[in-house]
């Protein structure tokens, strides 16, 4: 460590103070979002009684807005409730996508493939291996949380090395690299679920894939790798020594052993499906006669791939590898024997969502008493108006959103649930602006990533405490902390650069997804 350690615990201490009082003072995301579902109603009233009104850029029309505090409004609150819940659009898409993903964790197979990859890499490349094994768990829920950091940890010990230094470099990975990856995982048609809800304040039939940052992530993953490597050697290596005296820690524990023979065939198994199912789609993707019943997921009349049923259907494709791989993985590892073990796996992956539906109702109502209300577009075209009059840049207008959802993160740690609230906000305002939702939606992601490692609302940072207490009894909140704050800020400033070259290249961030916004004509 270097000198005078207790001054810089005592600035940090009272730094995190702040944020832990700021963040204790919020309540729950749902009751947030209850609350303000409630202020979006009687803010209608007022804003209905002074008379607001702005000129829809695209259309020419007045637009006011509308009081939900009368009886007309009354009476589609209470007939909208239902239908606000069941039709909002990320809830089928999580729902669908985390039933196959949660027979492939039920299996066990997620499990044993992180252990087969971190297990088996040479000692040279084991950091930049556990922060690209973290960065690729993220698909899978908090798989990566649970069982990667404390294995990260084993598998340093076992290499001579600190374990807190393993831990920090996986944890990094899984929760400051949440936004890359080279595979779509259930987060994604989650947010461009919201993202599209907020763009039809502007533009009714837009449409936003889960694909809409697929290009973005692939890239950044291995810029989150490579600047997570230097981190954990160049600068937090040095405050934990590979000849810390470390606590003892059993070595019987299964996470810490190596894939057994039947979890071996398992594996086999499951790449063989994997592999004949990627084929499948590979031939159903490919141009339409090419060869013999090729296409057949393509646009029927047009041939697109862009907008065709192959990308409308990526949530459904990611269940059927989630479901095949799963149950590969489970005959030949013995772990599914019948089809009750699939159901099972399947319900698994549902019990974990009570929670979830409850905030998913509450952020229902409130976005759609903000798309009934018509304030989204109001605010949209006010504070679209008053970035035009600072006439700030592209990259510098984008990158100050960044920080900004790098700081609300500190205080609000779900994902989606500050999505659910920024989202109808900004992405009208910034598609006035002529910049595409999938835009805001990947700037969004890059600031709501990179302090997660370091915020006390993220909702597995008192899990992370405890694995570092396991080999420093005294570890607390000041030293994950200080031991994550360098890797938040040097992703920070890394992902931001990366953004800004992405923009001043013009480069498209998925698939159909451009970086501006054009209305279409008519």
């Amino acid at each position: 460590m270097t000198d005078n350690p207790s001054t810089k615990h005592s600035i940090l201490d009272r730094f995190l103070s702040v944020v832990e009082r700021g963040g204790n003072a919020l309540p729950h995301p749902a009751t947030l979002f209850a609350l303000l579902a409630l202020a979006v109603i009687v803010i209608s009233w007022f804003a209905s009684l002074a008379d607001l009104s702005v000129i829809h850029p695209a259309t020419g029309e007045v637009v006011r807005p509308v009081n939900l505090l009368s009886i007309s409004g009354l009476h589609r609150i209470l007939t909208g409730a239902v239908t606000n819940f069941t039709s909002f659009a990320p809830l089928g898409t999580v729902l669908v996508a985390l039933i196959g993903i949660g027979v492939a964790e039920h299996s066990g197979l997620i499990g044993a493939a992180l252990r087969m990859l971190v297990l088996s890499a040479p000692r040279s490349l084991l950091t930049p291996i556990l922060v690209f094994a973290g960065v690729m768990s993220n698909m899978a829920s908090e798989i990566g949380y649970v069982l990667l950091v404390p294995l990260a940890g084993l598998t340093f010990k076992a290499a001579g090395r600190h374990p807190i230094l393993g831990m920090a470099a996986a944890f990094a990975g899984v929760s400051g690299g949440y936004s890359a990856n080279l595979l779509i995982g259930t987060i994604d048609p989650l947010l461009s679920g919201l993202s599209m809800e907020a763009a039809r304040i502007v533009d009714p039939a837009y449409t936003v894939s889960p694909l809409a940052n697929w290009y973005f992530m692939i890239v950044s993953t291995p810029l989150i790798t490579a600047l997570g490597w230097f981190v954990t050697e160049r600068i937090v290596a040095p405050r934990f020594p590979d000849t810390a005296s470390v606590d003892a820690v059993d070595d019987a524990d299964p996470q810490s052993q190596r894939l057994s023979p039947a979890e071996r065939l398992g594996i086999r198994y499951a790449l063989i499906a994997t592999a004949a199912l990627s084929l499948l789609l590979l031939w159903s993707a490919l141009p339409l006669g090419s060869i013999p019943g090729a296409g057949f997921l393509r646009d029927a009349s047009t041939g697109d791939l862009l907008k065709s049923p192959f990308l409308s259907g990526v949530v459904v494709i990611i269940f059927a590898y989630g479901v095949l791989a799963g149950i590969a993985y489970g005959v030949g590892a013995g772990t599914i024997r019948n089809d009750t073990d699939v159901i099972n796996g399947m319900g698994a992956s549902m019990s974990t969502l009570g929670g979830y539906l409850v905030l998913v109702f509450f952020a229902a109502q409130f976005v759609a008493f903000f798309n009934w209300t018509q304030l989204g577009l109001v605010f949209a075209v006010e504070g679209a108006d008053a970035l035009k009059a600072m006439g700030m840049p592209t990259i510098p207008l984008f990158i100050s959103f960044v920080l900004l959802t790098a700081t609300v993160n500190l205080f609000m740690g779900s994902a989606s649930a500050k999505w659910a609230l920024m989202a109808p906000v900004f992405v009208p305002m910034f598609m006035l602006l002529g910049y595409s939702p999938e835009m805001t939606q990947v700037a969004y992601r890059v600031g709501d990533s990179v302090t997660n490692i370091i915020s006390p609302m993220m909702s597995y940072f008192a899990l992370i405490i405890a694995f570092f207490q396991r080999y420093e009894p005294k570890a607390g909140i000041g030293t994950l902390v200080a031991t994550m704050l360098p890797y938040s800020l040097v992703f920070a400033i890394g992902w931001s650069i990366m953004f800004g070259i992405w923009i001043w290249l013009g480069l498209p961030i998925g698939p159909d997804a451009p970086l501006h916004y054009i209305p279409a004509a008519g």
